[in-house]
Parts: C-alpha cells; sequence; structure tokens
C-alpha cells in the first residue's frame, strides 16, 4: 500500500526555488524523500537509476544530453549525477528558454567541481534536504514558532506529549520519511538496513574507489560515540584503535570526505561573532551525523538501551535537537552553529540570520540542568558586543521535558515536541 505523503518544509523551498531559477537541484541523504517531494511537482520524470532504461540513458547523455530534457515541465531528472554531463546542458537549455520553473534535479551524491564546466550560478538553484523534523513526521505540536521568536517578544505556552521513552524511539527510528508509520521493531531495522548500505555499498559511489566495509564500520562507531563534541581526527584515530589497528588520519580524512558526500556526515561548524573582549574562540565544528538514527544505529542502541543509558541518550538527543534546529532554521534562511570559547562556556546551537538577527539555544534533555544553561545563555549574552552585533533575538533551553514558558529573566523554555520551524 503506497504511504501518504506528509507536507515537507521542503516543499516550501522547492516552490520559491521553482518561481526564481530555471532548474533547481535537491540534495541529501538516500531514502530522505528528495524524490517524493519533487514528484509532487513534476509533470514528466525520468528516473536515471532506473534498471530498465538506465543504459540506454547513459547512451543518449553521451550522445546528445539534450534529447534527456525533452518532456513537460517541470521535468524532474531523478539522481542526475548519473551522467554529469547533464547539469552543463540543463543550463544550456535554460538559458536558451528563458523560463523559470524547466527542471528539478535530486541527488543523493555531491559531485566535485571538475565533474561539470559550469556552477549554474544564476539558472540553477540549490537546496539541501534533510529526513524529517518532528514537526513534519507530526510529532512536534508546533505550539512555539521559531519563526515568531524572531520576530516577536511575547509570552508562549505549551504542552508536549512527547515523553522521554517516545523521544528515545523518536532518535533510533530518525525522520526518514518510509519509517516514520512501521511499528517500531521493523522502523528500527530500517535504520539499521541504512547503515549496513551505507558501509557496504554508498560510500564508494562518489568515486568509485573501494572502500574497507569493517573500517568503514570503526569510523562510523567513533563518530558515533564522538557526536555532538568537537574530537579531532588524533581523537577519532585512537578510539577506532580497538577496531582498526592500521589506519592513518589521511585515511579517516578520506573516509570522512566520502561520507560528507553522500550527506551522511554533517558537521556543526562554530560561530565566530563580534566580542566585546578578546576572547579566544574555538573553532572546530561539532561531530554530527544528517540524522541521530544513524548514530544508534551504527551503536546498535534501541529505545530500551537510551534509557539505560541517559549519558549517550543526552548526546543522541542533542543531535535530534540539531537535526530539527537546521530544518526549521532553512526556511528562515538562516544557518545553525555552535559556540564555544576558552573559558568553556558554550552554546550547543545559535541560529544566525542572513539578515544578521541570532537566538542563542542549549540543548538540555532533563529539567535539572536548566538553571545552568540559563545562566550561560545569560552570561554569553554579556559577552557579545552589541555596538557590532544585533541584541539575540531570544536565549532558549530546548528540552525533553513537558511544558513551555517563559522564565522571568526572559529565557524560554521549549520542549522539542513544541517546536516548528
Amino acid at each position: 500500500m503506497e504511504r501518504k505523503y506528509l507536507a515537507r518544509l521542503a516543499d516550501v523551498l522547492l516552490d520559491s526555488s521553482l518561481e526564481a531559477s530555471g532548474a533547481v537541484l535537491i540534495e541529501g541523504a538516500k531514502w530522505c524523500g528528495k524524490t517524493s517531494t519533487a514528484r509532487k511537482k513534476a509533470a514528466s520524470i525520468i528516473y536515471m537509476q532506473d534498471p530498465d532504461y538506465r543504459n540506454s540513458y547513459l547512451k543518449i547523455a553521451d550522445t546528445k544530453p539534450s534529447l534527456l530534457l525533452i518532456g513537460d515541465t517541470p521535468r524532474l531528472i531523478d539522481e542526475w549525477q548519473i551522467a554529469p554531463v547533464l547539469w552543463d546542458s540543463i543550463r544550456h537549455a535554460v538559458d536558451e528558454r528563458n523560463e523559470t520553473g524547466q527542471f528539478m534535479l535530486t541527488g543523493s551524491v555531491a559531485l566535485s567541481r571538475s565533474a561539470v564546466q559550469h556552477s549554474g550560478t544564476g539558472r540553477i538553484s540549490r537546496f539541501v534536504m534533510r529526513p524529517m523534523s518532528l514537526w513534519e513526521s507530526l510529532e512536534s505540536n508546533g505550539t512555539v514558532s521559531l519563526k515568531e521568536l524572531f520576530e516577536k517578544d511575547y509570552e508562549i505556552q505549551g504542552f508536549s506529549t512527547l515523553t522521554i521513552e517516545k523521544l528515545a524511539f523518536a532518535i533510533t527510528r530518525g525522520g526518514w520519511p518510509a519509517s516514520i508509520t512501521e511499528k517500531s521493531n521493523i522502523a528500527l531495522k530500517m535504520a539499521y538496513n541504512y547503515v549496513e548500505s551505507v558501509i557496504n555499498t554508498d560510500i564508494s559511489e562518489p568515486d568509485n574507489v573501494d572502500r574497507n566495509p569493517s573500517r568503514v564500520r570503526a569510523l562510523l562507531r567513533s563518530l558515533a560515540r564522538n557526536i555532538a563534541t568537537t574530537a579531532n581526527m588524533s581523537t577519532i584515530r585512537n578510539d577506532m584503535a580497538s577496531d582498526e589497528d592500521t589506519i592513518s588520519e589521511k585515511t579517516i580524512v578520506s573516509y570522512i570526505n566520502a561520507l560528507r558526500r553522500i550527506y551522511v556526515v554533517e558537521d556543526l561548524p562554530a560561530w565566530n561573532p563580534a566580542m566585546r573582549s578578546k576572547t579566544a574562540l574555538r573553532t572546530s565544528p561539532k561531530r554530527h551525523f544528517v540524522d541521530p538514527s544513524i548514530a544508534s544505529a551504527v551503536l546498535r542502541a534501541t529505545t530500551d538501551s537510551l534509557l539505560g543509558d541517559f549519558n549517550t541518550y543526552g548526546f543522541l538527543f542533542e543531535s535530534l535537537c540539531i537535526r530539527d534546529l537546521r530544518i526549521y532554521s532553512q526556511v528562515l534562511d538562516g544557518e545553525v552553529f555552535h559556540y564555544r570559547d576558552k573559558s568553556g562556556l558554550e552554546a550547543d546551537a545559535i541560529v544566525n540570520l542572513k539578515d544578521g538577527r541570532w537566538g542563542a539555544i542549549e540543548v538540555k534533555l532533563g529539567s535539572k540542568e536548566i538553571e545552568e544553561a540559563c545562566e550561560n545563555l545569560l552570561k554569553l549574552k554579556s559577552k557579545i558586543n552589541l555596538d557590532k552585533m544585533k541584541d539575540p533575538s531570544f536565549l532558549m533551553v530546548l528540552t525533553g521535558t513537558e511544558i513551555a514558558y517563559r522564565r522571568k529573566d526572559g529565557v524560554y523554555i521549549v520542549p522539542i515536541g513544541c517546536l516548528k520551524d
């Protein structure tokens, strides 16, 4: 039975991109829903991976790629990177037609710059699609809007029905559209299968280089054990030592780059604001996957095992929150960073919009650390040079608790089960 399509925030991004550009590229991890979203808008479709036609499509691409562009518009070309020549052919077609909304491309592998002759600037827009947020999977009730926090100063209220047990399941299941409505045991197996595919097949797709599956597994385990930390290459290599004795940092870097090109790894960059004093800022990114279920699957974690290990649960919960913040921020034309200075003061997430507005967020699974988190956020605000930067639009503690409210000091306490874009 065909699964019901759940509305995505990417629908909004796609609509606006089609109105503004001749072609749109939707990039992202396999299985995150790119094709389903694009198919809703498509007037005609060509599936480059279709085994019945793939060889024929490749022969046409080698001789006259423009033939593959013939069809009602917007025309969807799924997994276009199989024939990289299509990029330049589409760019040329967009110039010739001089109309917006002509083509949609989906891609699960980021090609190197040398694979195409032209960047596509001005003709082909692009955005990254991620797995589903809790708001998109209908698990967050959306009583607190990130957009509204940026636009006004208001008293929030809301009550999350996502218990600690439900959040643990949401982490292990992930935001993969195909698993959202499945039974828990089936959804968990799907996440495991995804990781096995990455280990044994997908990681070799960016450059057709065979990579040792045992090394890939060991690397993924290390990244999972160090999720939401700034672990450097030396730390990761030492952590892998028990599984792989003879792997160099250079090899690790090449493996991580391959994982990045298939949108499995998505580290969180450091924020570099204007400070009141000469405060040394840490610039290392935090380690994250595109979805926390990748980490839980490679660790063979279950809902029950997370409930028995709140240290691991806390790190994975932070990664879940970062995933959702990235999805919500993208619709607002914003980006997500983390902050940490030499004194150890940090904020797990900084949402920074293109117009200079920003908000600082600490992530805490339970209620015991909320007070300390609020103190840290207020301390961070005091360090920012407000002569050069805007006041923060908000300070927030994003939690796994139940009640959304605003404290007397102005800090918002928001359950992840109440947040939306």
